[in-house]
């Protein structure tokens, strides 16, 4: 079992960056894949970014590519998404994804086992 608890979502002004957290807790994180997907008001559940146990792999949507970080610090048990040069368009939930399984996270919500609850990013024109 892992527990997944987001941080840093807020209201900022196009172009602007934030830093979400994600803290994990229930086994080492360096057992487990980690990434973030996001959910914008009515509409489906979509990946973000991923990145291995040991952080050596990182993989992200295209459209987040070169605006967006993820990270990763096993020995604080926390996953970084760095978020600069932000749009409008990027306005959603963001939610913390894990795979304890020997396979990479899953860039299809439905087939991810573990969730947080999520924190809102709001990205203004």
């Amino acid at each position: 079992q892992v527990q997944l608890v987001e941080s840093g979502g807020g209201l900022v002004q196009a172009g602007g960056s934030l830093r979400l957290s994600c803290a994990a807790s229930g086994r080492p994180l360096s057992t487990t894949n980690m990434g973030w997907f996001h959910q914008a008001p009515g509409k489906e559940r979509e990946f973000v970014a991923a990145i291995s146990k040991s952080g050596d792999n990182t993989y992200y949507a295209d459209s987040v590519k070169g605006r967006f970080t993820i990270s990763r610090d096993n020995a604080k048990n926390t996953v970084y998404l760095q978020m600069n040069s932000l749009k409008p368009e990027d306005t959603a939930v963001y939610y913390c994804a894990a795979d304890t399984r020997n396979q990479e996270l899953s860039t299809l919500w439905n087939r991810v086992p573990y969730w947080g609850k999520g924190t809102l990013v709001t990205v203004s024109s």
